[in-house]
């Protein structure tokens, strides 16, 4: 098996308050749109979509069990950025796998996890 890209599809409750997320506030660029379900880029082979659980069979887990994780450079500075932009987020810590951490939750309550690898050991 080849896979050529990634895609996660959030399925939620209060769809545009999370597209209205990760968009304005995390400032992940749109690909598709259209009047119930977007697609977001992540990087150029991994996708976000939310889709609005009324328009749709699957139903919404409410946060349950769900983690979004995204290893990112510059750990400190898209922390401060996040929390001037009204985001609710967790302090930085050092986590024992060698790496800085964050946490943040989405409108719909899925854990969305920023990640740095230390560069000291």
């Amino acid at each position: 098996m080849e896979i050529e890209t990634v895609n996660m599809i959030l399925y939620c409750k209060k769809w545009k308050e999370t597209v209205a997320f990760y968009m304005a506030k995390l400032g992940l660029p749109l690909i598709n749109s259209f009047d119930w379900f977007v697609e977001l880029e992540l990087n150029d082979k991994s996708r976000l979509s939310i889709a609005d659980e009324s328009r749709t069979s699957i139903k919404s887990s409410n946060g349950a069990g769900i983690t979004i994780s995204l290893q990112i450079n510059h750990i400190d500075t898209i922390h401060r950025k996040l929390r001037k932009a009204g985001v609710c987020v967790s302090n930085v810590k050092n986590h024992p796998w060698n790496a800085k951490v964050f946490y943040a939750h989405d409108p719909e309550g899925n854990r969305v996890e920023f990640w740095e690898k230390s560069k000291i050991r």
